[in-house]
């Protein structure tokens, strides 16, 4: 009678065992699975005090959502932009003066090229939840309107861009 129980105490302190390492080894290794995912998405979407990710706060709202691959400058895309600043921007937009919004010469030294593109394709959405929209805005009293612009037209613009920016830094560098 005392062997059985001497077994019986053994074998309870084996299945205890078994069980203790049991629990330890899940709650080490599985943890709350939506803890980790938060964490990871926190590392890519950090955000600042406005509540923007680091994308949008750097590069605005809209359809262009990764940095641009911008390769050597295209003369004959830049003339076209040219065109189409003449034509849906230069109402308001003076190159070297503030006129109804601001000077645009130097645009690409104050924004991304990425936030340039989503500025001009999606003004309303950038006015509301963009801080320099809104302070752009707030400086000169007047809503950027929406020309409805197409992905193609705002590449163009962006082109004719880069180009008043190489010639202010050619500028520049000769002064």
């Amino acid at each position: 009678m005392l062997n059985y129980k001497s077994n019986w105490s053994k074998n309870n302190i084996y299945f205890l065992l078994i069980v203790i390492s049991m629990l330890a080894l899940i709650t080490a290794c599985g943890g709350d699975s939506n803890e980790s995912n938060t964490s990871n998405q926190n590392q890519t979407m950090k955000t600042d005090p406005s509540g923007l990710s680091d994308w949008e706060l750097e590069n605005g709202f809209g359809p262009v959502k990764k940095k641009l691959n911008l390769g050597p400058i295209d003369k004959t895309m830049a003339a076209e932009g040219e065109k189409i600043f003449e034509s849906k921007c230069a109402t308001c937009h003076k190159l070297d003066e503030r006129y109804t919004g601001p000077a645009q010469r130097n645009v690409l030294q104050r924004v991304t090229p990425e936030f340039f593109m989503n500025t001009v394709l999606n003004p309303d959405e950038n006015l509301e939840k963009h801080p320099h929209s809104k302070e752009m805005l707030a400086q000169y009293m007047t809503k950027m309107t929406n020309q409805n612009v197409n992905l193609k037209d705002a590449r163009a613009l962006l082109e004719y861009f880069r180009v008043l920016d190489e010639e202010l830094k050619n500028q520049n560098k000769s002064n």
